[in-house]
Parts: C-alpha cells; structure tokens; sequence
C-alpha cells in the first residue's frame, strides 16, 4: 500500500493555490490538508496537525515564506513556489526538498513532490532502523526455575550472581541458593541483557549487584567474589561507565 503524504499549501495569490490544488488532485499519494492565503493561516493549521509536506510561496505579505519556517521548531519538509529566484539559496539554507520558480508546469510539479516523497520515505527508514537498534528492556521482573519437585519464582533484582557446573547453574541470590537444571546459554537467553553481563564462561552477574572491581575479580553484594575473564574485563568497564587506560592491577 501506498504511503500517503500530508501537504499544506500557502500562497497569497488565489490562482496559485488553484493551481497547486488542481496539480495534488492528480496525484495520488499526496493528501490536501489545507489551502492558506497567508503563514499566519499555516502556522496554526501546523500547530494543529501533523504535516509531512508544505508547499509555500516566499514573498507574501506580513510573514513571508522564509520567516514563517524560520519560526517553527519542527518544520516538516519543505517545497517553496515562488515568482523570484532571488531567494533560492536562503531556501536552500532552509534545507527545503526543491525551489519552484513560478509558473510551475505539472511536470516540474511532480519531480519536487517525487524528490520530497523519496527524502520521507528514506527518513521513515532511518527512522524505524533506529528504532530496532534501540535495546528493549524487559518488563518482566522474575523468572521460575525448577526447584527439586516445585518450580521457584526468582526476582532478578534478588540475583547476585549466577555460576554454570555443567548440565546445573546455581543461582544466588540474597537470600537464598537455588541449583537447577540448566545450561548456563539457556538462562542467559532469558535474563534481561540490561541487567545481567557474563564475565566468564561459569559466570553470569547481576550489573547492579556488583560492588568493586579489582584485576580478574568482581566483588558482588554480601561479600561473593567471582572470576572475571580478560576479554570480557573490558566490555564490563565499558557497562559500568568505567574510565578507560591502563589499569595497575592487569
């Protein structure tokens, strides 16, 4: 399905934005939200609506094209229609999509709004790839493991630190010791990557539970030191906004 384009018009001269309304009719992805007279009339109808596209004359009365975008804090994108190049480089600074000399054939018309349409669609792309760059952080609080013959609810925030002994891992938490049955690779899929960090091929810790850090050992809550491997040393400084350089105790 077609993206549609929201687009705004605004020009002081009724013939223009006949014109302009006959050209957006002919094509399809582009939908009229508005036809203003002057940047006053625009300004309010951006402040009231989401707009991908707006389609202004520069020399108008009162505002004129240039000073109107200059006063918005998100402009959308920009096509200016104007009778004069005078001001094509001040449109440009602007970083408008194109600059329409007046008259505008349709054929002009429609390679600004292609151009406009691919600069949209290239920005939702960025967009939705920034997004699924983002970490997702997890809402779940706890986890349940198989405790002898009853399954145990764990809290993440109760976990110190987790150590792999083969086909078992043990957990420690606070309060408690739990070994069940379980590779170390099956429980750091489930825990949240924001919260726990493997330091070592037996060890998994909980970032928040750890307590100093000093040569190949983490020092966790409660007093628990555990071995941390060279290479993941770094990658842990890093997770704990520790400063870089060389370190007395490597």
């Amino acid at each position: 399905m077609e993206q549609t384009i929201t687009c705004l018009v605004v020009d002081d001269e009724p013939f223009a934005r006949d014109l302009m309304e006959n050209y957006i009719a002919r094509i399809p992805f582009l939908q009229p939200v508005a036809f203003c007279e002057d940047a006053m009339q625009a300004i309010d109808v951006l402040q009231r609506q989401n707009i991908d596209l707006l389609l202004s004359d520069i020399q108008m009365p009162n505002i004129n094209g240039l000073e109107m975008i200059r006063s918005l804090s998100d402009p959308p994108f920009i096509i200016f229609t104007t009778a004069s190049r005078e001001h094509a480089i001040a449109g440009f600074e602007l970083d408008a999509v194109d600059y329409l000399v007046k008259p505008i054939s349709f054929e002009r018309f429609l390679k600004a709004v292609n151009k406009a349409r691919a600069t949209i669609q290239q920005k939702n792309l960025q967009t939705l790839a920034a997004e699924a760059a983002k970490p997702r952080v997890s809402t779940v609080n706890h986890l349940f493991v198989k405790d002898n013959n009853k399954f145990t609810k764990i809290l993440f925030d109760d976990i110190l630190y987790i150590e792999g002994m083969k086909d078992y891992i043990k957990i420690i938490c606070q309060d408690k010791t739990v070994i069940t049955y379980m590779r170390m690779k099956g429980i750091e899929d489930v825990l949240p990557a924001d919260q726990f960090f493997r330091i070592h091929k037996s060890y998994i810790v909980r970032l928040q539970a750890i307590k100093s850090l000093m040569g190949n050992t983490v020092e966790v809550i409660n007093g628990h030191s555990i071995v941390i491997s060279k290479t993941a040393r770094q990658d842990l400084k890093r997770l704990l906004g520790i400063a870089g350089g060389n370190d007395d105790d490597d």
